[in-house]
């Protein structure tokens, strides 16, 4: 055998050896600045318990322009590390042009895409949207999420920003084995079934949930605190009945055993049914006995209504055609719309949440962490109570002058070691359960009882996210969907929405007028010099050999 047939022989055994390391061993380094390509550690964990296949359908395939065709190809390649980490995870993309109409019933709606090609704007319609299934559970995720944003590059970025958090918590969504428990409290004239239909609808898709009554008078008291102590989390929604010294230190003590709670409390009777059927009310202070619980948590909520310059709108009648009556959408300012906090994972890329007679919270100091969830805008009048509130206001010309309230606080993550309201007073029970202080425990509290209230259409719940009348679409729902989770979070799922992508994106405009220059460089140069490498070798090996 020849010197050089064992050379070939030798690369071609070493070649086979690196083949075979390479398809044994999986490494991909990532070196973005961002670390866009590095999955968190709470994911990795969540990936490596699944023990059975898991599916994952994506409905984003087809012809995109660059930008969700980059979104395509993320997608893509996020699903591959994933499949890369637990090889039960199987993939697979669809394209959904044959199945519109099945997506669309099974809650997948569509988007409008704006293809600008050049120079050209066309629309286009898509199902940016993925199916996973895992033994017999199912659940969507949405791959193009709603958020305030200015452009649709930007919807774009904050669309691959949240490709870990959606996907991670979706798998978890179906993978988990045992669902953490809430008590949606009643008796103290909280909201009905029928108006927090939208919100708890979804929350039962991840948990558990059952009523409870907190009702201390007909259950004995101590055993009440029991029951309430199996569950995770209570929801208090627009309670109307004062809280008895019972039911606040039932409250009280399931809140320092290490219960999370999410309280959406009015101080202040007000209420836009009845200011709609008569054209005018009476807005008064509310007592539910709780001022004494909340202070101790460090916080108050003050019985003056805050109106925002930046509100929602609401269909007033302004006229008649016939006997045909003509409405128009006008700013309400009683219904403050409330920004978000940016820099916390519950509020963050949410639309702005729709509050309707809405308190100012005031913060007291103490050991307990405050952060801000919802504010109002800087344009703000603080209304005090009792006061007659009347429709015809609207049409009242805006003095600007008489909004200068400043930013007020509406919505607020309490975390901390929470005393006891009862740690010096007499107890109005005994019970073995009694806890002078927490361990690290979270609540959340919201000035506006109506925040999780769905309206109703044809007597069916509608859907919180949207107003019926003027189809303006709010935050409300994902703002409470993603207050329960993490209240309920233990493994930081929730911190991923933080995750933020820096996508350096093509300027349109100066790309359709340098596109010739841009094709002509890399298209028609590299086959030039093509061509002129060719004629040269041409010349030398000519020359060489003549």
């Amino acid at each position: 055998m020849s010197k050089k047939t064992k050379e070939i022989l030798l690369l071609i055994a070493i070649l086979i050896i690196l083949n075979s390391i390479g398809h044994s061993f999986y490494k991909r380094f990532d070196l973005t600045s961002d670390q866009r390509y590095t999955l968190s550690e709470t994911t990795k964990i969540l990936v490596n318990q699944i023990d059975t296949p898991l599916f994952i359908e994506v409905y984003l395939e087809g012809e995109f322009d660059a930008g969700f065709k980059r979104l395509q190809t993320e997608t893509a390649q996020y699903l591959e590390q994933l499949a890369s980490l637990n090889k039960k995870i199987k993939i697979n993309f669809k394209n959904p042009n044959n199945q519109r109409e099945a997506l669309i019933k099974r809650g997948m709606l569509p988007s409008q895409l704006t293809i600008t090609e050049d120079g050209k704007m066309s629309e286009a319609i898509i199902f940016p949207w993925a199916e996973i299934r895992f033994g017999k559970k199912t659940t969507l995720v949405s791959l193009l999420q709603s958020s305030i944003v200015a452009s649709q590059e930007e919807q774009l970025e904050k669309a691959i920003g949240n490709l870990e958090y959606e996907f991670s918590n979706a798998i978890q969504t179906v993978a988990q084995k045992k669902l953490k428990k809430i008590a949606i409290l009643s008796g103290n004239g909280e909201l009905t079934d029928i108006y927090q239909y939208s919100f708890l609808s979804a929350v039962t898709k991840k948990y558990s949930m059952a009523k409870f009554s907190l009702d201390a008078h007909t259950i004995k008291a101590p055993q009440t605190l029991e029951n309430l102590s199996n569950f995770d989390l209570a929801i208090i929604a627009k309670p109307t009945e004062k809280f008895t010294e019972k039911e606040k230190f039932v409250l009280d003590q399931f809140i320092v055993n290490g219960g999370k709670t999410l309280w959406m409390l009015d101080n202040v009777q007000a209420d836009q049914d009845s200011l709609g059927n008569t054209g005018k009310m009476l807005a008064y202070p509310k007592d539910l006995g709780l001022t004494d619980l909340l202070f101790t948590y460090g916080i108050r909520i003050n019985t003056s209504i805050v109106k925002d310059l930046y509100a929602a709108k609401i269909p007033v009648a302004t006229g008649n055609i016939g006997k045909q009556a003509q409405f128009k959408n006008l700013d309400w300012h009683y219904h403050p719309l409330a920004q978000g906090n940016p820099e916390n994972p519950i509020t963050k890329n949410i639309l702005p949440v729709r509050l309707q007679f809405a308190n100012q919270i005031d913060t007291l100091k103490n050991n307990i962490t405050k952060t801000p969830l919802l504010v109002s805008s800087l344009f703000t009048q603080k209304v005090g109570t009792p006061k007659i509130i009347a429709i015809q206001a609207i049409a009242d010309p805006v003095v600007e002058s008489d909004y200068n309230g400043g930013s007020q606080l509406f919505a607020v993550l309490l975390s901390g070691n929470f005393k006891s309201a009862y740690k010096n007073r007499i107890q109005p029970f005994k019970t073995p359960l009694f806890n002078p202080q927490s361990e690290f425990n979270k609540m959340i509290v919201i000035s506006d009882g109506d925040v999780g209230k769905n309206q109703l259409l044809k007597e069916q719940p509608y859907d919180l996210s949207r107003d019926k009348w003027t189809q303006q679409q709010f935050g409300n729902k994902d703002f409470l969907l993603n207050a329960v989770d993490y209240l309920l979070d233990d493994t930081g799922i929730l911190n991923l929405r933080n995750k933020s992508l820096q996508i350096r994106m093509l300027d349109p405009q100066k790309a359709f007028k340098e596109r010739q220059f841009w094709q002509f460089l890399n298209v028609v140069l590299p086959l030039v010099l093509l061509i002129v490498f060719g004629l040269i070798f041409r010349y030398f090996r000519k020359r060489k050999y003549a």
